[in-house]
């Protein structure tokens, strides 16, 4: 009986308020994969809004959004890192789930990044152009690679895809075709994945999912549902699995968000807890919880989540930006980043970075000598108070009370640059992942990636001979 409902749950046009839509193109019959020419990005904007800054959002956002994660993992066993994105043809056509990996070993020999990356390879045609449907990627115990294929809500089926082989792209079988949004897969060994996830329908809610071997999922339980939805980011540490989450709170509509909560789980989701250790019952279905962080309701603050990651010593630490509404434009400043740090009795809560958007993206690495990084695109770029700008690396020696701006990434850039994104077990050769492009109108949109020691910035090659 247990099989036949995970079976059922992985036919999406079974699931009640998903729409007949089209399916995407597969290319997993294909052994090996199509490849693409290069590595090219999807330019995706969201929300006119009828002024100079023209959109909500918008740019190169193949490592789009925070809410999807992660974009890529490096595996020591391989020496590789492995990373998806939302591809794209010469024309911008379409949006393409793309594959490929970072050789360190050959990274090593050459300083190029071409020679360290092979073709990408296609391993699905989502026939949109909306960025909200882009790939993640998680890689299991004996080195299978898997590609969570999210939709925009309920008008597009969502993948599950595994490798083939082990630390390999070249062929992947398609495992389950249902339907999820914004999907962030955890791998705990020995006991399988936690996949936290959304669903649209009565406003966006919160779930979770398990599977011991990728290929029989359960029943997706609700975590969360607070008038009308929330967002989520997630992090691991260990068989630790973190979420936090804002809620968008009636009457004000889906383009506000705000308080901050914060929930833990050591058991693959069977139990959830606050930080405090104490129980939680699910679903969330209330404002006032006790996974409350900080409540910004009462001080207007819109909440935007941009990363999470744990200490040494386990405990969670929330990236997050305020501002004091959802248009673009300065009207809404101040936009300050803000980390909250579980101390081990309470959250600290501190921030002193400010940019110009909300929908500026960058990632907080916490290294094992205590120090924190922020690689974010905080500086103004060549289209000020739009989504992503200059790559800076700030520094924090003092659990983020004060930052200092050690070192500009990108200078003079033609677009902006957006959604810079940590690897799982980031290798220090290939330690922060993004792509560009126009902020107020369609543009090509390259890739990147920088190293820890933030002295080399590269771009993926757009064009690329074909392979031997």
């Amino acid at each position: 009986m247990l099989r036949s409902i995970l079976f059922v749950l992985c036919l999406p046009l079974l699931l009640p308020g998903v729409a007949h839509a089209a399916d995407a193109v597969l290319f997993s019959d294909q052994d090996p994969l199509p490849t693409a020419d290069g590595y090219r990005g999807i330019w995706y904007s969201n929300q006119p809004q009828g002024d100079e800054y023209v959109y909500k959002y918008s740019g190169g956002l193949g490592t789009y959004c925070a809410k999807h994660r992660p974009f890529a993992v490096y595996a020591k066993e391989a020496d590789k890192t492995f990373f998806c994105y939302g591809g794209t043809d010469k024309d911008g056509s379409t949006l393409l789930h793309i594959v490929s990996y970072y050789d360190h070993a050959t990274g090593t020999a050459s300083p190029a990044a071409k020679d360290a990356v092979p073709r990408p390879r296609i391993l699905l045609d989502k026939r949109t152009t909306d960025a909200h449907d882009n790939p993640v990627i998680s890689i299991d115990s004996q080195g299978h690679i898997w590609i969570f294929s999210s939709s925009h809500g309920t008008t597009r089926p969502s993948y599950i895809h595994r490798s083939k082989r082990p630390y390999d792209i070249d062929g992947f079988e398609l495992v389950c075709k249902t339907n999820f949004s914004y999907p962030q897969p955890h791998w705990v060994p020995g006991h399988g994945f936690l996949l936290l996830h959304t669903k649209y329908g009565g406003g966006r809610r919160l779930f979770q999912t398990t599977s011991t071997d990728g290929r029989t999922w359960s029943e997706p339980q609700m975590i969360a549902h607070v008038e009308l939805g929330h967002y989520q980011i997630s992090a691991q540490h260990g068989g630790k699995i973190g979420t936090a989450f804002n809620f968008h709170p009636k009457p004000n509509g889906l383009n506000w968000r705000t308080n901050l909560y914060y929930l833990q789980t050591d058991d693959l989701g069977k139990t959830w807890h606050n930080a405090e250790g104490q129980a939680v019952k699910l679903p969330l279905t209330a404002p006032d919880n006790g996974a409350m962080v900080h409540d910004y309701r009462p001080e207007k603050r819109n909440v935007y989540l941009k990363d999470m990651t744990f200490d040494a010593d386990g405990r969670p630490v929330i990236l997050y930006l305020t501002s004091g509404g959802w248009e673009s434009g300065p009207k809404n400043d101040p936009r300050t980043w803000q980390t909250a740090r579980w101390t081990g009795s309470q959250w600290e809560i501190r921030g002193s970075i400010t940019s110009d958007n909300n929908y500026d993206a960058g990632s907080l690495y916490i290294e094992p000598d205590g120090i924190w990084r922020l690689i974010a695109p905080t500086e103004p770029g060549p289209q000020p108070y739009n989504t992503g700008g200059e790559v800076v690396l700030w520094i924090s020696r003092d659990r983020g009370t004060t930052w200092k701006k050690s070192k500009q990434l990108t200078h003079g850039s033609p677009y902006n640059h957006t959604y810079v994104r940590r690897p799982v077990n980031a290798h220090p050769d290939f330690y922060a992942f993004w792509a560009d492009g126009h902020a107020r109108k369609p543009s090509p949109s390259r890739l990147y990636f920088t190293n820890r020691a933030a002295d080399r910035v590269q771009q993926l090659p757009t064009e690329m001979p074909p392979q031997p």
